[in-house]
């Protein structure tokens, strides 16, 4: 396992972080760490990259304890703090001779790390220039700097427009088929679109950690159709794999439950085709990642 967390607790006075947490990682894989603000996301990562003691438990990263190989940790990981900590003055390039100093690292390294993570049209700028898209790319470009085993990046893309979220996240994508990677976020769809597995964490411990394949494939896919007059129940239940129909409210909207993976919405028009019924709005609204993260993650829970 190329992370690996056992009973991990964490407590600050009487406040309890993290509440023994265990999971762990495969080699490989990009795993999603998903909860609200406070969970207990952040000082997890601070852990398994040496910045915190634990109170209780033991983590280990590459098969080295974190709380007694902290330097050979420290070499096997490259990790991107949430605040991600630049020296402006400096130039792109200069900044990645100074961070390869500290690791140690063949400067020879240093350009293909620019090139691989976007950097070049950038290089020669100063940090203080860069809009906050390529300052990320700075940042993962120093986390990758000493080739690590394992990549932490705690909320990677906030704050990153459409265009520049979407390139981090290619990015990040092409690093996972060679390295583990966890990726602590608030955007699900970033998780749905690079992750193999979520983690959701709540109030210091675990509450979720399932493949997303395996998620998805649980998912129920709900259609919510309004026809410009009133159907019966029983004949919208003739439609196939409907498991339940609801008619919120008793007006013309019904929100029509699936068992299938399929589009339906192909099925509802044909059936208001058929039945001489005309739409005014068709919506599909699958269970989502986001969904299910409130549902957990609720004040409630």
């Amino acid at each position: 396992m190329s992370i690996n967390v056992t009973n991990i607790t964490k407590t600050y006075g009487t406040q309890k972080a993290l509440n023994s947490v265990s999971f762990s990682i495969k080699t490989g894989e990009i795993v999603g760490f998903l909860g609200p603000n406070g969970a207990g996301k952040s000082t997890l990562m601070k852990i398994l990259t040496t910045y915190l003691p634990t109170s209780e438990g033991k983590a280990s990263v590459n098969g080295f304890e974190v709380s007694k190989d902290d330097f050979k940790v420290q070499k096997s990981v490259g990790y991107l703090p949430e605040h991600n900590p630049l020296y402006l003055d400096m130039y792109v390039r200069e900044f990645l001779h100074f961070q390869a100093e500290i690791y140690k690292t063949s400067k020879s390294e240093i350009e293909k790390i620019i090139e691989r993570t976007g950097l070049s049209p950038e290089a020669n700028k100063k940090i203080q220039q860069l809009s906050k898209g390529y300052r990320q790319r700075v940042g993962i470009a120093s986390a990758l700097l000493h080739d690590p085993e394992v990549l932490i990046l705690d909320e990677p893309t906030t704050g990153l427009d459409p265009n520049q979220l979407i390139e981090i996240r290619e990015l990040i994508k092409s690093i996972g088929k060679e390295k583990t990677v966890l990726l602590s976020t608030h955007i699900m769809q970033e998780v749905e679109a690079i992750c193999d597995r979520v983690i959701i964490i709540n109030k210091g411990s675990i509450v979720l950690n399932k493949n997303l394949a395996e998620l998805q494939s649980g998912q129920q896919q709900i259609v919510e159709v309004e026809f410009d007059y009133r159907v019966e129940t029983v004949a919208l239940q003739k439609l196939p794999n409907v498991t339940k129909i609801e008619n919120p409210g008793g007006h013309f909207i019904y929100n029509i439950y699936f068992s299938t993976q399929k589009d339906m919405r192909s099925e509802v028009f044909d059936f208001a085709h058929d039945n001489g019924l005309k739409i005014l709005q068709l919506h599909q609204k699958n269970t989502t990642l986001e969904k299910l993260f409130v549902e957990l993650t609720s004040p409630q829970k």
